[in-house]
């Protein structure tokens, strides 16, 4: 039993079977264990937890309803502000968020409100009797339709909002199957592709439709939709187009971006023989960066039969951006961590492809716009680093082909799309748009509540457009 400061620790796979396969790593809560760390919670009248959630989840609501064994009120409740609460409970990063203002955590450890996400939304899953999903709660406003393009994070937030208050929804998407970055940036073992489907098919069945291979800006444009029957179009397009070190040899095979080595593994299953998508297996692999998408570059790196693999970091630990948690696991894998080091140049063979990387040694001076110590180069520190893999996980930035193609779209000098942040919409009227392809990457749980803002903005749009009361 857990009570006090100590939260219940998450069941897991063993480090050493894990990391040969894709299974998901994290096990969940059992039952006893749900309702052990259920009753750490306080209940504080002024729930200053919520106001750390991005999707405004009534936190104390559904673990007090966890304490009372109702857990299909529990995965109800969250439903009421949060279409994918299996996927929240899995990858949101609840300790800068809601955890943080847990008051337990001023002298102790929070109340682990993920794992008790989670363990609610599996709850419903495996005990669900396939009931009907809440009627709309407007049904005339069928007659009003939005376009959201994208069925990523953002993009299914708004149309599952919207669906419920009851507009018409069809999602837009370029790839073959839906999802988005959940699919083709976060590996099974942290998300299993079972899990994503079942909440992707929950939006579904709040009556959105959705239709994939099709490329706006491409197939077809953003004011092609406004012009043809949709009173509304959402943008949330993610952040597809990856950040790159501008260094020689970065072109060399071998060389991959984060968001490349993990499209090819995760959405068009490379590690599968049966799959005609090549990739490399590694020897000894190299990823440059500390985020979430490192962490996932490697643990993935070495899951598909690489013998060693490191992670190359210019700060010190303490600036790592990744969960610690994910630091952790990866550890726990066998992945080294070599800090303070920022490559130079790749280097390769006779053939052009990478064979080593040249680094230099870093030390950290005063703090950057980050917040976090600014590294500095040590002159003369080169050295070399042997790899046969070498991938650059330093973020990504806005997919350019909506703002490249819609005439008087305003974005930032980077990419980022321009809104107002109290509506969500764009300097385009019934254009609104949220997440990555405004931010540039972010979490999933923001891109999450920028959706709903965007639903809230779009719902007053169509309302003051029509004439509707609010």
């Amino acid at each position: 039993m857990s009570k006090g400061g100590k939260r219940n620790p998450m069941p897991q796979q063993d480090a050493a079977a894990r990391k040969k396969n894709f299974s998901e790593v994290a096990l969940g809560y059992t039952e006893a264990q749900a309702i052990d760390e259920a009753e750490r919670c306080l209940s504080c009248k002024k729930k200053p937890c919520v106001a750390g959630c991005p999707v405004n989840i009534d936190i104390p609501a559904f673990v007090e309803l966890i304490k009372a064994k109702d857990y299909m009120g529990a995965a109800a409740e969250l439903k009421k502000t949060n279409s994918l609460p299996a996927i929240c409970g899995r990858v949101c990063p609840q300790e800068e968020q809601c955890e943080k203002l847990c008051v337990l955590g001023i002298k102790g450890e929070p109340v682990a409100v993920g794992r008790l996400e989670r363990f609610a939304a599996d709850y419903e899953a495996a005990h669900s009797s396939g009931s009907e999903a809440p009627k709309p709660e407007n049904p005339e406003l069928a007659n009003y339709h939005v376009a959201v393009v994208g069925s990523g994070p953002a993009g299914l937030t708004v149309a599952g909002d919207l669906a419920k208050k009851g507009y018409s929804v069809t999602i837009f998407e370029a790839l073959h199957k839906t999802g988005g970055v959940l699919r083709y940036g976060i590996p099974e073992f942290r998300l299993p592709r079972d899990i994503l489907d079942r909440e992707v098919s929950y939006v579904e069945s709040l009556g959105v439709k959705i239709i994939t291979n099709m490329i706006v800006g491409r197939t077809f444009r953003v004011e092609d939709l406004l012009n043809n029957g949709f009173d509304a179009v959402f943008v949330g397009t993610g952040a597809g187009a990856p950040k790159l070190m501008g260094i020689p040899g970065e072109n060399l095979s071998g060389v991959y971006s984060g968001n490349e080595w993990l499209t090819r593994i995760n959405l068009m299953r490379a590690h599968h023989a049966d799959y005609a998508t090549p990739i490399k297996v590694p020897k000894k692999a190299c990823i440059v960066g500390a985020g979430n998408t490192a962490m996932d570059c490697a643990r993935t790196a070495m899951r598909i039969g690489s013998q060693e693999v490191t992670i190359v970091y210019r700060r010190s630990r303490t600036e790592m951006p990744a969960r610690a948690e994910e630091i952790e696991n990866a550890e726990n894998e066998g992945i080294k961590l070599m800090l303070l080091t920022n490559p130079k140049q790749f280097i390769g063979n006779e053939k052009g492809a990478v064979k080593a990387i040249e680094c230099l040694r870093m030390e950290l001076g005063e703090p950057d716009s980050s917040g976090r110590r600014r590294p500095v180069t040590i002159e003369g520190s080169e050295f070399i680093i042997e790899a046969d893999t070498a991938i650059v996980a330093l973020g990504q930035n806005p997919n350019p082909l909506i703002r490249t193609t819609t005439e008087g779209l305003a974005t930032e000098s980077w990419g980022g799309i321009i809104i107002s942040p109290e509506t969500g919409m764009t300097s385009i009227p019934g254009v609104f748009a949220g997440g990555d392809a405004v931010t540039g990457e972010a979490t999933v749980i923001s891109a999450m509540g920028a959706g709903k803002v965007a639903a809230e903005g779009i719902d007053g749009f169509i309302r003051g457009k029509h004439g509707l009361p609010s």
